[in-house]
């Protein structure tokens, strides 16, 4: 390190390795030798000549003498600065120890209620695409059980568009069980974003969940997998997100009871843990 010292007590320049782009011809060539293996021969001779330059060049950069440079020492005076002009704190009144984060988070009702006003609203949505699209009104809800009625695999669109009461029967209710769990999910997370909660329930969870459908649906729906219109799909997926996020966050938030001993928590009589019939039943 450089001796010369100004009144801060701090070097003015520091000794460094110097830079080299030789470990990257090195990677590229033993990267390029594995290639090789499933692929020609002639890409790993190419990848075994890169890394032969690659070690030579490396290693005449720090033998005999390892290459270094000087870099000049320029101070900076570094301000920590906030945007927000107040700071929030979390009030803990009554007889809690500790804060518990979420301190309110929303009841399971909500949760399900979320989820059927999304069912009805995405059930709209795969209505309006079979009237829209000429495949029938009842074309999107068969492709949602088609995989378990191997003989829809080889109905026309024509047929699949038509009413079924079995695919009817077993559709409805796989429909508002999905949705309902979904709503309750939402319950559940919705809390933790306060601030932007439908960016989250409206476009970044139907987003992922999108996702996940299309990296595995053809191993679970084949026959849904090889007819769906993904735009329209994902359109419903997002109007179902806003839907049923606006729902669950405009119903009454309840206080956490995550404090409270789980036998309490069951509703079970506890002396000593629950207020006796007169007392101040106040947190």
């Amino acid at each position: 390190m450089d001796n010369e010292i100004g009144d801060s007590r701090a070097p003015r320049k520091i000794e460094l390795p110097a830079p080299t782009a030789w470990p990257a011809v090195l990677a590229l060539g033993l990267t390029l030798v594995c290639a090789g293996l499933v692929t020609s021969a002639a890409v790993s001779i190419l990848g075994a000549l890169l890394s032969m330059a690659g070690a030579v060049g490396w290693f005449r950069e720090v033998l005999p003498v390892e290459s270094r440079e000087w870099a000049p020492v320029i101070p900076e005076e570094i301000a920590i600065q906030t945007s927000r002009r107040t700071v929030e704190r979390v009030a803990v009144t009554g007889s809690v120890p500790r804060a518990w984060l979420p301190i309110e988070v929303y009841p399971i009702s909500a949760g399900i209620k979320g989820g059927l006003a999304g069912c009805v609203v995405m059930a709209l949505m795969a209505g309006a695409y079979g009237i829209f699209s000429g495949h029938g009104i009842w074309y999107a809800m068969n492709l949602l059980v088609a995989g378990l009625f191997p003989g829809v695999a080889a109905e026309t669109i024509t047929q699949i568009g038509r009413f079924n009461l079995h695919q009817f029967l077993v559709a409805v209710p796989i429909h508002v069980l999905i949705s309902v769990l979904v709503g309750l999910v939402y319950g559940t997370i919705l809390p933790m974003l306060p601030r932007h909660p439908i960016v989250l329930g409206g476009l970044v969870a139907p987003l992922l969940w999108c996702a996940l459908i299309y990296s595995g649906l053809a191993f679970i729906n084949p026959v849904m997998n090889g007819r769906i219109n993904w735009p329209w799909f994902v359109a419903s997926q997002i109007a179902f997100g806003i839907v049923a996020g606006l729902v669950v966050t405009v119903q009454e938030r309840v206080l956490t009871r995550r404090n409270v001993p789980f036998i309490a928590r069951l509703g079970i009589e506890t002396p000593g843990l629950s207020p006796e019939h007169g007392e101040d039943r106040r947190p």
